[in-house]
């Protein structure tokens, strides 16, 4: 009886010891950052929500931290104060390539893992990116343009100039369009991420007629598909397509009222959940060199881009997607 006793305290122990060791991974001390511009929008709001979720779930901190608004300089001073916080990991979307390789380069250089999402910057030290297949959504948008004009056309882009996502989705669209000939790209507008410019610009282009009319506006980001779909709905004139971006409630309203023909999703909550666990992960088992190109090694240990994915929100699907968000929102 002695020995069972001693057999059943010691395996009690040794559990203990286990449990103990596995829980010692973590701890609040292990800071993860997620850097954007744009933070007060939806859009990042809803990633921020899913970093901070991976981050209770691990026992972790996370913070968020950028600009309220497009601001590539902002951003950057904000990746710096973040680097100098010398956190575990840090994911960041990319508002201008240019602008923000340099402190990406740094981070990498002083052994932080950074790891972008949502926006790339694939010259840069980074070990891979998260999000949006943006060429593969700017095509599919376009398909959908085309097939809504009947072919033939003049469309408007909403944009925010050198920021690598938009990029990629105007050409994903161009491609759609490039065996379309009667489809005409009237002209690219840089918002600057501002939406009263959007609004503005919208209306100036409605009173257009004849062989100038605007039938299609799209929107490469998303901020301005509510505003530029208010202001068409202030001419009065149903005959307009317009295109959004994401998933915003008002989108998705606008939608179900018929202002709005169709949205591209992403996966904003995806992108800060999964990259916050990927961190995590090269945080706690580093490679023999941060800064190494992984993308020409075919033995790497890491991806090169992982997909989130991608839809299409229209008529025909947008109770689906209004009835996620509706949960999510509790």
């Amino acid at each position: 009886m002695k020995l069972m006793k001693g057999m059943a305290l010691s395996i009690a122990a040794l559990t203990v010891v286990l449990i103990s060791g596995c829980g010692s991974r973590h701890s609040p001390k292990e800071v993860y950052y997620l850097v954007a511009a744009n933070m007060s929008t939806n859009y990042w709001q809803t990633a921020v929500a899913g970093f901070k979720k991976a981050a209770a779930e691990y026992g972790v901190t996370a913070m968020a931290v950028g600009p309220d608004k497009y601001d590539p300089s902002a951003e950057l001073a904000e990746l710096q104060s973040a680097v100098a916080a010398k956190p575990a990991g840090i994911l960041i979307s990319v508002a201008d390539a240019a602008v923000l390789t340099p402190g990406i380069n740094a981070a990498v250089d002083a052994g932080i893992p950074v790891i972008t999402i949502d926006s790339d910057a694939d010259a840069s030290h980074r070990l891979y990116f998260i999000g949006t297949n943006n060429l593969d959504a700017g095509r599919l948008g376009g398909r959908s343009v085309v097939e809504k004009l009947g072919g033939k056309g003049n469309v408007v882009f909403f944009t925010i100039a050198g920021q690598p996502n938009t990029e990629e989705r105007l050409k994903g669209f161009k491609d759609a369009f490039a065996s379309r000939p009667e489809i005409n790209i009237v002209d690219v507008i840089d918002i600057k991420g501002d939406t009263a410019l959007a609004f503005d610009k919208t209306q100036q282009l409605i009173a257009q007629t004849g062989a100038k009319k605007i039938n299609a506006f799209i929107c490469l980001e998303s901020a301005s598909g509510e505003i530029v779909a208010e202001a068409v709905k202030r001419s009065h004139d149903t005959s307009r397509t317009v295109v959004a971006w994401d998933v915003n409630p008002d989108t998705l309203q606008g939608i179900k009222d018929g202002l709005i023909d169709a949205t591209i999703v992403q996966k904003p909550f995806s992108m800060g959940f999964f990259g916050l666990k990927e961190l995590d992960e090269v945080f706690h088992n580093p490679p023999a060199q941060l800064s190494r190109d992984w993308s020409s090694d075919a033995f790497a240990p890491y991806p090169t881009f992982i997909d989130t994915g991608t839809s299409l929100v229209d008529k025909s699907n947008v109770d689906v997607f209004l009835t996620a968000a509706a949960a999510h929102s509790k």
